[in-house]
């Protein structure tokens, strides 16, 4: 009532009051009636509208007592109040209707809840009245339904149903209270189907209409080209239609999936370039509200794009916008006319206004100020509008503007952009979720992706194969989704990212593309990967490099391809190259023909840091796309100038290639950094699993293959890239490199082969460093447990050998060194392989491989032989052989002898372990071998294992004997036998059989061959400036060493070890063959050889014969005979070794400790030995001593120590054959001894030999001749009975040697030079001759003086007797005494003379004894004529021989007169009378000087021989008187000699007084005088002989005649000469014995 006054006091205060009343909810529904009523009236008074308002917000808010009619009059009452012309009414009014409308819907959303849990049946609803529909509804539903319905029908501007009384009413106003309900009670439409039903069939048609003009329009089109003019776009209706349709597709989609297609198609078309700036915008804010709502997509997807025959709706949204951006670089926005004076309108091609100008000032600079994208003269900038991941809309917040607002310029740019971010953002962190959750709840089911199927049959449970067709939906809805969008997504970030100047944006842009990239990959998407990922690296490089590097690799690249999308042409912009970015880098492009630079942005970088990134956090899902990756990254590691170092990273370094590449400070900073993002970036494929790791791999390998082909035929520096990178990979994937070790070492040696030096470097340096790590590593199990790996890890390493370039089989073997360090202990089966390596290196490698290759192999002998398998031993031995005939470096082979003297002694020291090890491993492999029913071949066969061991190393050093160079023979062949003979007691006693055959005799064979065919040519120089010595200076020579030492040794080993080889059955064929050896070697026309021959011959000829005790012979042993003693005298040049070797004492006591004793062979087989000993001996002696036929300058004439050595042989080999040695054989003897002394020497060798011609030595050869036949006499002497027939022989060949002295041998038809007669001491040695005959003198004597020993003690043998001896000897010795002073020595007659006497003096008696048997007839013929010879010798004394010398010689003659007077003479009678008639002749001759009538000036000369004749004349004369005439016929004789004397006498004095008295003062001639003294002198003696006889024999007539001459000298008294008085007065003297007074006659006749 109050209120009814009107009056606005009274009215204020029952407002306030009944405001009161209402607020304790003390008004009924009729009171509410009442107060709308009134309060109506009061509105269309106008009173207190603000007050009204207020009322009725509290009335319907308080309680809910008014509805129907009275609820919509009261909001038709603040609809009404709302169009009043009053401001604050109005929107008062617009507010408390937003409110009042909500309050509706909030009653009904309360009933609601009251009413939930009563289950109500539903009513079906018939025909589509509302009318009928709205009956089923309760009270407040109701309204709200009425409210609505009337809502749509006042914007649709029809008349309303229940709001009565509305008067007028804004479009603007509607929608947006349409959109605040649908915004606001959501539920309330999706639980109510007559509100759905309102939604279809009311607010879509509606909507749709509104939205027409917006749809015809296009902007720019005149209104003479239409037919009737449109009508324009509205900005305010337009913008909140947008608003509802985002609640609608935000809140009903599911409801309106048809009407939703269209509105989004609707969307889409918004976006046109035609059509006005601020709908595009709009639009774009509208699509922006969907993009961040990832599920809402999935449901578009779900809806359209995977229904057949549906717009693609998802697709065209995504298309679209890639198409608005586009558009916005290509077509500079023209504005419409209600914008013409919108900024940045670029229409003219150039900035116009300040804004746009301000972002655009830095250009020129290189540097902008704000954030833009530019493209092609078209900048753009960007505008910070959100939050990622909120769309909050600028534009169509604007509910206030009627006039279209001013876009700033790169808005709408700005919210596509952020549309693309968000919609990638959204639908790959939702797929993704989803596919954890997927992998989370069924880990079973991880590659369901690739195989559905196959991972469906491994389910059991029925709910897992429901979550498997549920994950198989859910995944054709992600497929689908990402195939949908990626074309769009790609042209338009590609773009973007092209144009990006920020950095901020850029790396959104990329991050996008990563995402998806990742996300594609996770899906197993392979095109769509691969083309973000293109994007990527296309990023990454220069622009136009990108190009040609990414078509040429094979992922399906996206460059320039258009994409054709439902009539919508996406065209896939290729970069442009003008963008203004900050270039950071310039390089080299890795290219096959050197190009210029190319520079590398600051973009690029962030792009390769962004390839990075997905390669290190995605890799498990690159697949194949590693290769595009990998390439991308290889060229831009080679721009930057990265190369790898040590374990494959990557390191700035400087490019060979110099000063092309230049890098900023900035990017410097960075190189580190992406250099250790590469590095963790391989690091991290230990994550992947197998399938993507071989992704990797192949990926690595193929970009390795191109940059191999790139490299070949130049020395450029190569893309080492590759290779680097599957070294880090493998190192990092080692624990389970086997499902990886094929492929990269496989790859890896081919790179090994490549021609380009560095490649080749890195790729060894890759697979070394590789193989290495593998070795190290600690395996799960060890290696030691898991052999095949560590063979596989190691066959690489194998297989480098086959690889020929040096430097990668240095790296092999430093690699093989290093394994040998660190692993060799372990290596275990991988011996033969590592040892493999070493031995594969050849002759033609160089030097530093060989010697790398070397030291390898010492630090196995040295180190690990212990460790390996002992099967493995035997190619050690042959690698270490293979090193020995190098010829390369000669201190190799030496070394490499020397370790296989090493290893032997290894053999030796742990040879039982070694053997036990070998004959377990023989054992199984013959198992194997019986299995497989094959033979076991191994060398030398059926010797035991270890034993072959043994003969492989003798077989090695055996070759290494036989090398051309003579060191490495001498080094091996010392080494091969000091082996054999401290080793050889291991082998087992059959393997001797192959030592000896296999071995020793094949060696001697191949070194005689060799040696007889050497080459004679002098050698100037042994390499380098070594001078050669003479003794070595051709090949010929330098065989003979070796020739010497193979037979020495051979030899030695015979004679060391005869006790194994003798038993071995074929010794004896052994025996000979060895023999033959050394007879060859002997003849060989090479002194150095023969004379060793000769030593190996004494050498087995020591050899004790193996005795029983029982018959322990009774002479000493060989080895006792004197004969080593000489062994020093013959040692030659080059054999400095001592012959004699002891055993090592392991082996003596081995022999003595055995338990069996020694084995005894049959004396006979050791007597046929020894005589095949002597018939070689006698071969090599009758071969080298005959001379040849014809000489000439190069005749071969046998060395004097030769021949002494083989004369020496002969005692040692008598020893043995001593039993069986006959007459022939004496003879042989006698002929080899005699041609051995026979032989000459040559001139240079002569002062050496000869002794000095001051004294009479013997040389070493003759004193071997002779030492031969002492042995021989003592054993003769010993012998039995039948031996001593053989001294004449020996007396026959030393007589032989003693004719030497007056008459040297000849040695065929040489000429020799003799040293001439030794009185003068003529000596030229270096005459012309080449030859220099012996000084046999002192060799006669000697043998003179063993004849006379010999004959002093033989004399009496019957032999020597019967076989004339004796005559023999005086017969050999009457030519040097009959020579006398015409021998060429002095001594020599001398000598024979008292060597005569001492044979006579012993063989005169038995010649005496013997005298009946006449066997001593012929001898004294030869006797007499001796002494006839020597006495009255025709050879002139010297002149310059002294009177002692003289008389000495006189003194000799006398001795020989006194034998004959004491030795022959008192036995006449038993002496043939011849004979003694002949002495007296002589005695005769000698007793009277002068027998010559006349005296001629020759005799003159010739000193009186005054005691000479004296001692004949006594001898004479006391034979003559001595009473022991056996015949008249003798005493006559001498009487005849007497008269003759005396008559002789007394006819000198005469005519001596005569010639006195006759010359007066005149002295005579010297001789007259002479022969004066002389006969005064024979008177003397004649009488005292005749005193001294007994009277009785004395003849009276004789002294008759003596008295008669004492007239005649008393008649002399009277001469001159002194000499004459003094030896007159001895003749004087004796005559007083004839002084007695005359007896009586009777006396006288008595006598």
């Amino acid at each position: 009532m109050g209120c009814g006054t009107k009056e606005p006091k009274i009215t204020q205060l029952c407002l306030a009051a009944i405001q009161r009343l209402m607020s304790h909810e003390v008004v009924s529904e009729t009171a509410a009636g009442n107060i709308i009523n009134m309060l109506w009236q009061l509105m269309e008074n106008s009173l207190e509208e603000l007050k009204l308002l207020q009322t009725v917000l509290v009335l319907l808010t308080t309680n809910t007592v008014v509805h129907d009619e009275a609820l919509s009059k009261a909001i038709v009452l603040c609809f009404r109040l709302h169009f009043t012309k009053d401001n604050i009414t109005n929107n008062t009014a617009a507010a408390t209707v937003r409110q009042v409308v909500t309050v509706v819907f909030e009653r009904m959303v309360a009933e609601d809840e009251r009413h939930r849990d009563i289950i109500e049946q539903p009513v079906l609803v018939q025909g589509n009245s509302n009318r009928r529909c709205v009956s089923t509804l309760k009270p407040c539903a109701k309204d709200a339904y009425m409210l609505f319905q009337d809502l749509c029908q006042l914007v649709n501007a029809d008349a309303p149903y229940w709001l009565v009384g509305m008067t007028e009413m804004t479009r603007t106003f509607g929608l947006e209270l349409l959109e605040s309900v649908l915004n606001d009670f959501p539920q309330v439409f999706l639980q109510h189907q007559e509100f759905s039903f309102l939604l279809k069939e009311r607010v879509c048609p509606l909507v749709i209409k509104l939205f027409s003009p917006n749809i015809k329009f296009r902007q720019g089109s005149s209104s003479s080209s239409s037919p009737a003019p449109v009508e324009k776009p509205y900005f305010p209706i337009c913008m909140r239609l947008l608003r509802v349709v985002s609640v609608l597709i935000k809140q009903f989609y599911s409801l309106l999936v048809t009407e939703c297609e269209i509105f989004l198609s609707l969307l889409v078309k918004f976006l046109d370039a035609d059509k006005p700036q601020w709908l595009r915008a709009v639009a774009v804010e509208s699509i922006h509200r969907l993009c961040v709502q990832p599920q809402l997509l999935r449901s578009f997807c779900q809806s359209y794009d995977m229904k057949q025959h549906s717009t693609k709706v998802f697709r065209d949204i995504v298309n679209a916008l890639g198409s608005f951006i586009q558009s916005l670089f290509l077509v500079p926005p023209t504005g419409n006319p209600a914008t013409t004076n919108q900024a940045g309108n670029n229409n003219s091609g150039g900035p116009v206004s300040a804004p746009a100008n301000s972002g655009a000032l830095g250009i020129g600079g290189g540097v902008t100020l704000l954030p833009a994208f530019e493209y092609r003269g078209t900048w753009i900038p960007i505008l910070t509008i959100t939050v990622q991941g909120s769309a909050k809309a600028t534009y169509l917040e604007m509910l206030d503007k009627v006039e279209p607002p001013t876009i700033p310029e790169g808005y709408a740019m700005s919210v596509a952009f952020h549309c693309l971010l968000d919609l990638v953002r959204g639908i790959t962190s939702m797929i993704e979720g989803e596919l954890g959750e997927v992998e989370t709840e069924c880990p079973t089911t991880t590659d369901v992706a690739s195989s559905p199927t196959q991972s469906s049959e491994q389910q059991e449970s029925h709910s897992t194969s429901e979550q498997m067709d549920k994950e198989i939906v859910s995944r054709a809805v992600w497929e689908e989704m990402v195939n949908a969008c990626w074309c769009g997504l790609l042209a338009a970030l590609s773009l973007l990212l092209d144009a990006s100047t920020d950095e901020a944006a850029t790396e959104n842009i990329l991050k996008a593309e990563l995402t998806m990239a990742a996300l594609c990959g996770r899906l197993g998407l392979v095109t769509s990967r691969d083309a973000f990922i293109t994007a990527i690296c296309k990023g990454s490089l220069p622009p136009h490099y990108a190009l040609t590097v990414l078509n040429t690799t094979t992922a399906a690249t996206l460059s320039n391809k258009s994409y054709s999308i439902q009539g919508q042409s996406v065209m896939m912009i290729s970069p442009s190259s003008e963008s203004h970015q900050q270039v950071v880098a310039v390089g080299q492009p890795l290219a096959v023909q050197p190009q210029g630079t190319v520079m590398l942005t600051s973009k690029n970088i962030q792009c390769m840091r962004t390839l990075l990134n997905l390669a290190h956090c995605h890799g498990a899902v690159l697949g194949t796309s590693w290769q595009l990756v990998l390439a991308t990254l290889q060229h831009l590691v080679w721009i930057l100038g990265l190369k790898p170092s040590s374990g494959g990273a990557l390191k700035p370094g400087r490019a060979v290639e110099g000063p092309s590449t230049v890098l900023t400070t900035a990017v410097m900073t960075d190189l580190p950094v992406i250099s250790n993002i590469l590095s963790r970036l391989f690091e991290s494929s230990q994550y992947l699993d197998d399938v993507s790791l071989h992704h990797l791999i192949n990926a690595l390998c193929s970009l390795s293959l191109e940059a191999m082909d790139m490299a070949y035929g130049n020395n450029k520096e190569p893309s080492l890239f590759a290779v680097a990178k599957l070294l880090e990979t493998g190192l990092v994937n080692m624990h389970r490199i086997e499902i990886l070790w094929r492929p990269l070492t496989g790859h890896l040696l081919e790179v090994c082969q490549h021609p380009n030096s560095r490649m080749r470097e890195w790729g060894a340096e890759a697979l070394t460093s590789l193989i290495k790590a593998g070795l190290t590593f600690s395996h799960d199990p060890p290696l030691s447990q898991n052999q095949r790996l560590q063979l596989l890890l190691l066959n690489p390493l194998k297989e480098m050998s086959s690889i020929n370039h040096p430097d990668i089989r240095l790296k092999q073997l430093e690699c093989v060194l290093q394994i040998l360090q660190s692993q060799g202990d372990s290596l275990g089966p991988g011996w033969p392989l590592v040892l493999g390596v070493m031995g594969a290196i050849r002759n033609d490698q160089g030097e530093s491989l060989i010697r790398t290759a070397f030291q390898c192999l010492q630090l196995v002998v040295t180190d690990f032989l212990p460790t390996m398998p002992c099967t493995c031993l035997q190619i050690v031995v042959d690698v270490a052989g293979s090193f020995g005939l190098h010829n390369q470096e000669l201190n190799i082979s030496l070394t490499s002898i020397g370790l296989l003297w090493n290893i032997s002694d290894y053999f030796f020291q742990r040879g039982e372990t070694i053997e036990k090890e070998l004959n377990k491993e023989e054992a199984a492999q013959q198992k194997q071998a019986e299995e497989k029913g094959v033979v076991l071949n191994r060398p030398f066969h059926p010797a035991p294992p270890f034993d072959c061991l043994w003969l492989c190393l003798y077989a090695k050093l055996g070759e290494l004997c036989v090398d051309p160079r003579p060191a490495v023979r001498k080094s091996a062949g010392q080494t091969l036998f000091s082996t054999v003979g401290a080793h050889g007691t291991l082998l087992q006693h059959s393997t001797w059989h192959t030592v000896v055959w296999k071995v020793l005799f094949h060696l001697l064979d191949r070194v005689r061959e060799s040696s007889t065919t050497a080459d004679k040519e002098k050698i100037e120089s042994g390499g380098g400036n070594i001078l050669i010595h003479h003794s070595r200076d051709t090949a010929e020579k330098q065989w003979a060493e070796t020739w010497v030492l193979t037979l020495a040794g051979v030899a030695r080993i015979f004679n060391t070890r005869r006790y194994l080889l003798q038993p071995l059955g074929d010794f004896s064929r052994a025996w000979d063959v060895l023999l033959d050896h050394i007879q060859s070697a002997a003849l060989s026309k090479n002194n150095e050889v023969s004379l060793a021959a000769l030593k190996s011959f004494q050498e087995i000829l020591q050899i004790v014969s193996p005795v029983r005790d029982s018959d322990k012979p009774e002479t000493p042993p060989a080895v006792n005979v004197p004969v080593p003693v000489l062994l020093g005298s013959i040692s030659g040049p080059g054999l400095s070794r001592p012959l004699a070797r002891t055993d090592s004492i392991g082996e003596r006591l081995g022999r003595y400790h055995s338990s069996e004793p020694p084995i005894v062979t049959d004396e006979l087989e050791d007597l046929n030995l020894w005589w095949a000993a002597w018939n070689t001996w006698y071969r090599i002696g009758s071969e080298s001593t005959k001379p040849p036929i014809t000489f000439d300058k190069l005749t071969f004439i046998p060395s004097q120590p030769f021949l002494t050595a083989l004369i020496q042989i002969f005692p040692a080999l008598y020893q043995h054959i001593k039993t069986g040695f006959n007459m022939d054989d004496l003879q042989k003897l006698g002929v080899i001894l005699h041609s051995a002394v026979s032989v000459p020497i040559s001139s240079d060798a002569s002062p050496f030999i000869l002794p000095s011609y001051t004294e009479a030595v013997l040389t070493s050869l003759q004193e071997a001749v002779l030492t031969a036949l002492d042995v021989l006499q003592k054993a003769i002497c010993v012998g039995p009975e039948n031996m001593q027939i053989m001294y004449p022989a020996i007396f026959d060949q030393l007589l032989a040697f003693v004719e030497f002295s007056c008459k040297p041998p000849q040695y065929g038809q040489l000429e020799t030079k003799h040293i001439a007669n030794a009185k003068y001491n003529q000596i030229q040695l270096f005459a012309p001759a080449e030859w220099v005959a012996l000084n046999y003198v002192p060799f006669a004597e000697r043998s003179l003086e063993v004849v006379v020993d010999l004959y002093q003690k033989t004399a009496c043998h019957k032999a020597v007797v019967n076989e004339k001896v004796l005559q023999n000897i005086i017969k050999t010795l009457r030519v040097p005494l009959s020579l006398k002073y015409s021998c060429p020595s002095e001594s020599t007659w001398k000598l024979a003379v008292s060597s005569l006497l001492k044979v006579l003096s012993i063989g005169l008696p038995v010649a005496r004894q013997h005298a009946s048997s006449g066997k001593f007839d012929s001898m004294w013929p030869e006797l007499a004529n001796t002494f006839e010879d020597f006495l009255f010798t025709k050879s002139i004394p010297p002149d310059n021989l002294s009177i002692q010398e003289f008389q000495r010689n006189e003194s000799i003659d006398v001795e020989v007169v006194q034998l004959i007077s004491t030795e022959i003479l008192p036995y006449a009678n038993f002496i043939p009378k011849e004979f003694v008639g002949q002495i007296m002749t002589m005695l005769n001759k000698g007793s009277i000087h002068s027998q010559s009538s006349s005296f001629t000036e020759a005799e003159i000369d010739i000193r009186l021989r005054e005691e000479f004749s004296k001692m004949c004349f006594e001898t004479l004369l006391q034979f003559s008187f001595s009473n022991k005439v056996t015949t008249p016929q003798e005493g006559y004789i001498s009487r005849m000699a007497l008269s003759v004397l005396l008559k002789r006498s007394q006819d000198v004095l005469h005519r001596y007084i005569e010639d006195e008295r006759l010359s007066g003062k005149c002295p005579l001639p010297r001789q007259q005088v002479t022969e004066i003294i002389f006969v005064l002198k024979a008177v003397s003696t004649l009488i005292d002989s005749l005193k001294k006889t007994q009277p009785e024999n004395v003849d009276g007539n004789t002294w008759a005649q003596v008295i008669a001459l004492y007239p005649t000298l008393v008649e002399c008294i009277t001469c001159s000469s002194a000499e004459v008085c003094s030896a007159l007065k001895e003749a004087l003297v004796p005559f007083k014995d004839f002084m007695q007074p005359p007896a009586s006659k009777v006396q006288n006749g008595e006598s």
